[in-house]
């Protein structure tokens, strides 16, 4: 039997300043869904749409960190998601997958796992072939199995597979190339190489035995508490360069990586998004705005024009390789964050010796509850600005609407639930506003309004 992981990962600073720690790009609705092209929606839902209409959603897990848990349900509701404790890069990411999958989804050690990165930009067909690599990998009794797409042009941002023995569905793999120069890359492609996709289909069992070189257990749970003593390695370094039977199979259709921001905008089916003015004398330009001042552009050529809350972005479409590597120290919080029960919009966070404020903007959907906690080192002050809810508060149901203003003090336990959509103003005020200081209940409403939590 075949399972399938989408891995996610990534610190989200490729298409900065849209993406952040809390919404890396994967995650970011400005693509459009392949069964309809008039609606946006993240790469993450486009490429599970695409896997529910191949039948492969069911027997497919998300694996992914802790803070990106709530994004993916916002997003995918009835994913499964074997959840990094910390982030090990993907050598720990993919034996942590197999562990769940044998501890939580009942696969069998003699079943196989195709391992898919969450945010290809490509068609129905690739999925199709990702279902044959199983019976690829048996039949030619390698070790593991890859997936090439057939090159378009000399890219320069993609890793290639060079060919050794061919047959009529496979080659054996002779070598990898990253990243190569223009030259070399048409030379590669003229010798038939391959682009590398990043997806590969492993043995269960194979990588449970590699869990265990390191001594520990195969079982998903145990395996959490000690993840760290895995190390901090990528699957390629750590098996693909070292493993000798490898065959790829070649995908003819269209595939992409949209990870620059030249990629993203080439993707797009409008020009603009958001409060923009584009004059008629741009060309080739593409302008972003989740702000709510209007972003006005004149006379500009081959541009990518980004504004929201975490910064603003200027690139010539050339250059938009290096935002990651420029925007690598910004240390800042994320100033919008989308979660599965809302959105954050920080306005404001001020950090002094003895007292911080954060100010923030909350939106709370229709029907969905924030999670009950505490702080211990903060008060905070509420402000509803529109919609109707309800604040459990120690214990107490206060009900919310338009112009109520409350006041929260340190170590109160609450939760909100919104009856309409919710939106109001919360401030903080202590000596600590990070996460730190956030200490979780439980999620549940259900459990929130039970006796014994109150």
């Amino acid at each position: 039997m075949l399972y399938y992981v989408l891995l996610s990962g990534g610190s989200g600073k490729r298409l900065w300043p849209l993406s952040n720690e809390a919404r890396p790009k994967q995650y970011i609705k400005l693509v459009n869904r392949e069964t309809n092209s008039m609606e946006r929606c993240s790469m993450l839902q486009r490429v599970w749409d695409q896997l529910l209409e191949a039948g492969m959603a069911q027997n497919t897990i998300i694996t992914a960190g802790r803070e990106q848990t709530e994004l993916i349900r916002s997003q995918v509701h009835d994913a499964q998601i074997a959840v990094e404790p910390t982030g090990r890069d993907t050598f720990g990411a993919v034996l942590l997958s197999c562990a769940y999958l044998y501890s939580c989804m009942g696969a069998k050690r003699e079943d196989y796992a195709a391992i898919m990165p969450i945010d290809p930009f490509t068609e129905r067909a690739y999925f199709e072939a990702v279902k044959g690599l199983e019976g690829i990998v048996k039949h030619s009794g390698a070790d593991i199995g890859l997936l090439g797409a057939k090159p378009s042009y000399p890219a320069t941002k993609y890793g290639y597979m060079v060919p050794g023995e061919q047959t009529e569905n496979y080659f054996q793999i002779q070598s990898f190339v990253e990243k190569p120069g223009e030259t070399q890359a048409k030379e590669l492609i003229k010798n038939g190489a391959l682009w590398n996709c990043g997806v590969f289909c492993v043995r269960i069992g194979d990588m449970l035995d590699r869990v265990k070189l390191y001594g520990l257990t195969e079982d998903y749970k145990k395996l959490c508490k000690e993840y760290e003593k895995l190390p901090r390695i990528s699957f390629d370094y750590e098996v693909l360069e070292k493993t000798e039977k490898l065959v790829a199979a070649e995908f003819q259709g269209f595939w992409k990586d949209l990870g620059t921001w030249d990629a993203m905008a080439d993707q797009m089916s409008t020009d603009t998004i958001g409060r923009v003015i584009l004059d008629d004398s741009c060309r080739n330009t593409q302008v972003i705005n989740e702000l709510s001042v209007p972003v006005v552009s004149v006379g500009t050529r081959d541009l990518v024009i980004v504004a929201a809350q975490d910064g603003i972005l200027v690139a010539d479409k050339s250059e938009t390789d290096k935002v990651k590597e420029l925007t690598a120290e910004l240390k800042t919080r994320p100033m919008f964050e989308e979660r599965r029960w809302g959105t954050l919009e920080t306005l404001d966070d001020t950090e002094t010796t003895q007292i911080s404020t954060l100010t923030r903007k909350i939106r709370i959907y229709d029907g969905m509850t924030s999670s009950y906690h505490y702080h211990e080192n903060r008060d905070e002050i509420w402000t509803v600005l529109k919609g109707t809810g309800e604040l459990i508060l120690e214990g107490n149901k206060i009900p919310l609407s338009q112009g109520k203003a409350i006041c929260i003090r340190k170590n109160q336990r609450h939760a909100v639930k919104a009856f309409q959509d919710f939106e109001y103003i919360e401030i903080h005020v202590g000596t600590s506003v990070g996460n730190d200081d956030i200490h979780r209940i439980t999620f549940e409403w259900d459990e929130i309004e039970r006796s014994n939590i109150l």
